[in-house]
């Protein structure tokens, strides 16, 4: 096969499986895993169940992949937040908006998922022994401290007022906004008023 025309066909490959991906992230957020199968991914991907098995062995095989694609995905976004411009409490708000992203949040409740479920396939539960929620804390505590030597954020210990705000955040998360009617981006301001005042 030519060098073109095989770029060409891995590339397909990795879009058809990115597009499979796609719709099992929505399916393992909505359903859990045990209410996933097979042939729900295929049918939200618009392909055949048997098509779907040329790429992927198993609906576990898929949410191992997508565990391990959202730990990264949450210590990429925690490792950019202090170069991310602005004030710290610009550089929180962004953050904010970022983790209230409906397609962040179907990563979190994916890894919601993984961290609860019953019968977690080995790739998921290693890429979830690696998670440490302790390092988000530890990470956005310096961007605090500084906010608070500059007057932008309230006195008291970073530590739990950073507690306080990411359980309000996760709480928000785990709520469907759409049933409710509320967009959670539109109150951003509000939220960080946890740590301002």
């Amino acid at each position: 096969m030519p060098r073109i025309a095989k770029a060409q066909a891995e590339q397909a490959i990795d879009e058809r499986k990115d597009q499979i991906k796609k719709a099992a992230l929505k399916i393992f957020a909505e359903k859990g895993l045990a209410g996933t199968k097979m042939s729900m991914i295929a049918e939200a991907a618009g392909i055949s169940q048997g098509l779907s098995y040329r790429y992927f062995e198993s609906k576990d095989e898929i949410f191992g992949l997508l565990v391990e694609e959202a730990i990264e995905e949450s210590r990429q976004a925690i490792q950019h937040i202090g170069r991310l411009p602005g004030s710290p409490l610009e550089q929180l708000r962004a953050f904010t908006l970022h983790l209230l992203d409906e397609d962040h949040k179907q990563f979190f409740l994916l890894v919601q998922q993984a961290l609860t479920s019953e019968g977690v396939p080995h790739k998921a539960r290693e890429a979830i022994e690696r998670y440490s929620p302790q390092d988000t804390i530890e990470q956005m505590i310096p961007i605090f401290v500084r906010g608070q030597q500059e007057g932008q954020f309230a006195e008291g210990d970073p530590y739990k007022r950073l507690i306080l705000f990411l359980s309000v955040v996760n709480g928000l998360m785990l709520q469907d906004a759409k049933a409710t009617g509320m967009d959670w981006t539109q109150e951003v301001d509000r939220l960080l008023n946890i740590l301002t005042k």
